[in-house]
């Protein structure tokens, strides 16, 4: 999260904060009237423009992710918003021709699930639901439940020494109930009356994206909503245009069919998209190889191997009984010294029909199993129905502790199972196989039952299945030896589970380094490289059937339907990307900045990473919102997938669908163009080269080539803005598909990519619990949209997550009101006989013309490369600073304020300030008298900002800052005070100046790297001095910083302006800052003052002195 500004940081509330809310009303009153004005003059609707020879108005398109509507938008939207909104804006200004086009998605599960479950609640509830929690009673006996369920998982935890978490012992989830309820939710958003009307999926897309334009608007977005739409089949126009795409997807190779490995959820009986996850968004697939560990007849006599002697004893059980372990290291199977099972944990055994035999694992682990291929080749799955597995027995983990087992590859001729409490049942199969050559968790763990006979003996673990077996080296790695595990483990001092940040560290760098430069010591690959060896050994040990592939998501992945997700194997339609030509030509776009900007060096590491990973991916699902793949109608086209060229959808939308429709009725289309007429060859012809006019189209021909000419003058799109966390999918994709259908024009790639963080408020994560989860229109009601947009500005711009801070909201209603009422009095109240004019400027007036120049330049370049916090610091805060400082000046020096200078700088503020608060700087633009809209009035012209002349002010700046300090430390009864200047330096520092000189790269605008250790070197040969070499240090290590903030002018030898004429133009100014009745400008060197030593070393050129005695 970004720090606070200095200005905002030091802002108090206090004693400022308006008595109710007269002020905020103010602005939303003026908001309101701003935005109807805009609406009427139609000020943001844009349409190609070109100069006199034909050619194009420099133009800028912004576009934004569309929401998707299943609620209203909130601030989290809105933060990311704002970037994309500011930018339009500052391109506007600019003079650019800039269109901000939006949409509203409404493609996948969200939706229809949330309708099929409110549909649920209204038949076994009725209208309105009467919920069983309602009832005291029932709701006291449901709490009781989840107690006794949160004691029996402490006990639990207890009994193997786990650290227990706390669970939910009352009904206090997300609505308060602990039980999700969909009327529940909507009942916070929509009448009551209106709710079963949500029952129909359909009704979502009519009811919530017209409210998203309302609230957008009074966000005052600057969205030609003529262009606006909604996805599905619902919208004929859009629909068209996705089956277009996708034709041309396969016309190209680029969408595929097959069985794939996809995050699936067996309750929807479909692929789980990113979109579709209530959580888990970005997790794919990983690979799993499970070892087959044979179960051979117990040999200890213990009883609690009644069940296991059973089921190996029946028809199922003679074919053979495995534990499955699931690794990622197949080529480690050589050490397998035991099995670990969870000693609490829940297992099952499980009839795998593909191999006739028996598997042990977790029931987790054994549904996904039962969604699997074990020969995708041939179409054969582990179970003979998907999704569905036979469980013949159930056992505790205790009850497989001290099983002797056949290990495949290991070198013992048996292994056992032993106790490990650490064990995750949500990840893999519940079952661990060990080697502690390699694996630190291993080597503690066995260490650990060699080293504690009470522990191993309370599990029931014999010191047979013990201490025979130690580690086995097999793997060689360079500086590590034989057993990197052992190594580690010594070499950090690991005792035991409880150094669990050390076995992480252990755990990481042991199998980065044995897999980058492990060797192979054992075994017939014996002396490859263990990444050349791993492949082969997992091939080897499914072709023998010691192994199978198995896979599981990443981690945790829930669906919309609150389904834990698996990974299946299923027939599906799917895009090619990672294929090689694709992903390079891709990767070669993004990483040229002439033709690429990700704006931030970690965004594009972003992009890097995600090109590298992303592969295949399953476009189509079997229901839900969306658009039906055009050749194979039981597919549905899934929300990331039609969601990835739509931008250019926008270029054409106002030509078919036209303003307020966003559903897409024929009725309204502006230049009647039926759905039926939108055939292949009139997208090709729109949207390719080289196709030509489709003859016979319903379509006017200039209507064909308007929207054709259209497209052409848009695109590529310049700037695409988003959260953070649309990197690993949809931005990456919409690269994939825009190089795809424009192969062969990659001049139309999008142009520039900007992501940002997520919104905090007032530094917490937003949560309705915490009461901060703010809604967009509540918060613009609150604070104004301006003021919303102010705290959005200032919250940050980088990847990390930035901070809305409601005091800054509240600051800047009364910012903006008092500046807005001090403009419009000094420019169009005051008399303008008692403000000077002419060419005539004083010091001061020079100052703020300066540095108005310099700050029109430095929020241009903030705005450009989207750093609008640091933009707000130069076109507001340093503005103000500006200002302020010229007012006060002028007030202390009985001097009165210039017309134009102050006119000057106005109008530049309000145009600096405009991508951010647009609305008032319209109002206050249009008070002061000036023509047109100020969202369209041009970026200030300014001239070169004079550095001199800003080193001046500085100085002027920082010597009264000091003479502040030192005037505060005057003793009682002092009275004369004398400035004492310097215009040069004694020769021991002008040598150091010299010196530095003779250091300093005048291209790079910089010192060596080794400049301080030179200084020393240099110090202690050439200043003859000694007590002067300490001394040399400390000035040259100051003077560096001077020059590091002011250029090369800061080595200086004689100071280059009149510092005495600035401080004597200052004196009343001066005086007053400090309080002073008299107050004199002196040269130090002034034989008559006879300035003391003390005091006179203090002086520089530069740097003056107050002297008071």
């Amino acid at each position: 999260m970004a720090p606070p500004t200095p200005e905002m940081a030091n802002l108090s509330l206090a004693g400022n904060a308006p008595k109710g809310t007269a002020k905020r009303d103010a602005l939303c009153a003026a908001e309101v009237e701003v935005q109807a004005m805009w609406e009427r003059e139609k000020v943001f609707e844009c349409n190609p423009s070109y100069d006199s020879s034909g050619k194009k108005d420099d133009k800028f398109i912004t576009t934004f992710p569309y929401p998707y509507s299943n609620g209203h938008l909130h601030l989290g939207h809105a933060f990311s918003l704002t970037k994309a909104v500011f930018r339009a804006q500052f391109e506007r200004n600019r003079g650019k021709n800039s269109l901000f086009p939006f949409a509203f998605h409404c493609t996948g599960m969200p939706i229809q699930a949330a309708a099929n479950k409110l549909k649920s609640e209204i038949e076994l509830y009725g209208t309105p639901p009467q919920f069983p929690e309602e009832d005291p009673a029932v709701r006291a006996k449901m709490e009781a439940e989840l107690a006794a369920a949160a004691k029996a998982k402490a006990d639990k935890a207890a009994a193997t020494g786990a650290k227990a978490k706390g669970g939910k012992t009352k009904l206090v989830q997300k609505t308060g109930t602990g039980i999700v309820r969909q009327w529940n939710i909507l009942k916070r958003m929509v009448p009551e009356d209106e709710i079963p009307q949500f029952s129909d999926p359909v009704h979502w897309l009519r009811y919530f994206p017209p409210i998203g334009v309302e609230h957008m608007k009074r966000f005052g977005s600057g969205v030609d909503w003529r262009r606006a739409f909604i996805t599905t089949s619902v919208n004929g126009y859009y629909d068209a245009f996705i089956r277009w795409q996708f034709n041309v997807l396969r016309e190209k190779g680029k969408v595929l069919f097959g069985k794939r490995n996809n995050v699936y959820s067996i309750v929807d009986g479909q692929v789980c998209a990113d979109h579709d996850r209530s959580e888990g968004e970005g997790v794919g697939p990983q690979e799993y190889v499970l070892i087959k560990l044979k179960v051979l007849a117990p040999d200890h006599g213990q009883e609690r191997h009644g069940k296991m002697e059973k089921l190996l004893n029946t028809e199922e059980g003679k074919k053979g009984v495995y534990l499955v372990p699931a690794t990622l290291r197949p080529e480690t199977m050589y050490g397998q010294t035991n099995c670990f099972i969870l000693p609490t944990g829940e297992y099952g055994a499980y009839y795998i029909d593909a191999t006739d035999e028996v598997f042990i694992m977790s029931a987790r682990s054994a549904r996904g199993l039962a969604c699997q291929a074990y020969d995708a080749a041939n179409d054969i799955y582990f179970t003979k129905e998907f999704g569905k597995i036979t469980q013949l027995e159930t056992f505790s983990g205790d009850e497989l502790l001290g099983l002797p087992l056949s290990a495949p590859n290991s070198t013992y001729e048996k292994v056992y199972t032993l106790p490990l409490l650490t064990i995750s049942m949500g990840k893999g199969t519940g079952v661990v196989t060990s080697v502690p050559s390699d694996a630190p968790d291993d080597h503690v763990a066995l260490q650990a039952l060699k080293d504690k006979p009470d522990f191993a003996a309370k599990y029931g673990i014999t010191p047979d299945m013990v201490e025979p077996f130690e580690v086995v080296p097999i793997i060689s790695i360079e500086g590590y030896g034989d057993a990197s595990a052992v190594f580690m483990c010594e070499k950090l001092g690991i005792k035991s589970f409880n150094d669990k940040a050390k076995l992480a560290q252990a755990k990481d760098e042991t199998y980065l380094k044995g897999f980058t430069i492990g060797v192979m010591t054992y075994g017939p690959h014996s002396g490859k490289k263990v990444s050349d060896a791993k492949p082969l050994i997992k091939d080897e040990m499914i072709k023998a059937g010691q192994a199978h592939l198995y896979f599981e998501p990443e981690s945790k992945v829930v669906s919309r339907t609150n389904d834990e997700c698996v990974v299946a194997s299923t027939d599906q339609w799917y895009l090619a990307y990672g294929e090689e030509s694709w992903c390079s030509a891709v990767k070669k776009h993004v990483l040229d900045d002439e033709k690429f900007t990700a704006y931030d060096t970690a965004s594009l590491e972003k992009y890097d990473a995600t090109l590298d990973w992303l592969k295949e991916w399953a476009c189509t699902r079997q229901f839900g919102l969306g658009t039906f793949l055009p050749w194979d109608k039981q597919w549905v086209i899934e929300s990331l997938s039609d969601s990835t060229i739509y931008m250019a959808y926008y270029t054409i939308a106002h030509y078919l669908q036209g303003e307020n429709n966003l559903n897409g009725e024929e009725s309204k289309s502006p230049e009647n163009i039926k759905v039926g007429d939108l055939t292949d060859d009139v997208f090709n012809y729109i949207y390719r080269k080289g196709f030509p006019l489709p003859e016979g189209s319903g379509i006017a021909s200039d209507t064909l080539t308007k929207m054709r000419d259209e497209f052409r003058y848009w695109y590529p799109m310049d700037l695409r803005v988003s959260a953070k966390d649309l990197i690993p999918n949809h931005l990456t994709m919409a690269l994939y598909n825009h190089a795809a259908i424009w192969d062969d024009e990659p001049e139309l790639w999008p142009r520039g990519y900007y992501t940002n963080g997520h919104i905090m408020v007032d530094a917490q994560k937003m949560s309705k619990s915490k009461g901060n989860f703010l809604m967009m229109l509540e918060t613009i009601n609150k604070y104004s949209a301006d003021a919303t947009r102010f705290s959005c500005a200032d919250a940050g711009d980088t990847l990390d997550d930035a901070n809305f801070s409601r005091d800054t909201a509240n600051a800047a209603i009364i910012s903006l009101t008092n500046e807005a009422a001090w403009i419009k009095e000094f420019l169009t109240e005051t008399d303008k006989s008692t403000l000077r004019s002419g060419d005539d400027l004083n010091f001061m007036e020079k100052v703020l013309e300066n540095e108005t120049n310099r700050l029109v330049k430095a929020t241009e370049e903030c705005y450009e490369g989207m750093q609008f916090r640091e933009g707000l610091q130069k076109g507001w805060f340093e503005m103000m600073i500006a200002k302020n400082n010229y007012k006060s000046w002028c007030h202390d020096s009985g001097i009165a304020m210039h017309e134009r200078i102050v006119r000057k700088w106005a109008e530049s503020l309000i145009i600096l300030i405009c991508p951010i608060c647009p609305h008032w700087s319209e109002t206050l633009w249009k008070d002061i008298g000036k023509e047109g809209f100020a969202v369209r009035a041009p970026w200030p012209v300014v001239g070169e900002e004079d550095k001199l002349l800003t080193r001046q002010a500085k100085f002027l700046r920082d010597s009264l800052k000091n003479f502040r300090t030192s005037a505060g430390k005057a003793k009682k009864g002092w009275k004369t005070a004398t400035v004492l200047v310097a215009d040069g330096y004694p020769e021991w520092k002008i040598n150091a100046l010299l010196w530095m000189q003779s250091q300093y790269n005048k291209s790079s605008g910089s010192f060596p790297p080794t400049f301080m250790k030179d200084l020393k070197v240099w110090s202690t040969a050439n200043v003859s001095d000694k007590k002067k070499i300490k001394l040399t240090m400390q000035f040259v290590s100051f003077m560096k910083r001077e020059v590091d903030e002011v250029g090369e002018m800061g080595m200086d030898i004689k100071c280059p302006f009149d510092q005495s004429a600035i401080l004597n133009e200052s004196v009343a100014y001066i005086k007053a800052q400090l309080n002073m009745a008299e107050l004199s400008v002196a040269s130090v060197d002034d034989p008559e003052l006879a300035v003391p030593d003390r005091t006179s070393q203090n002086v520089s050129p530069g740097k003056p002195v107050l002297w008071m005695r």
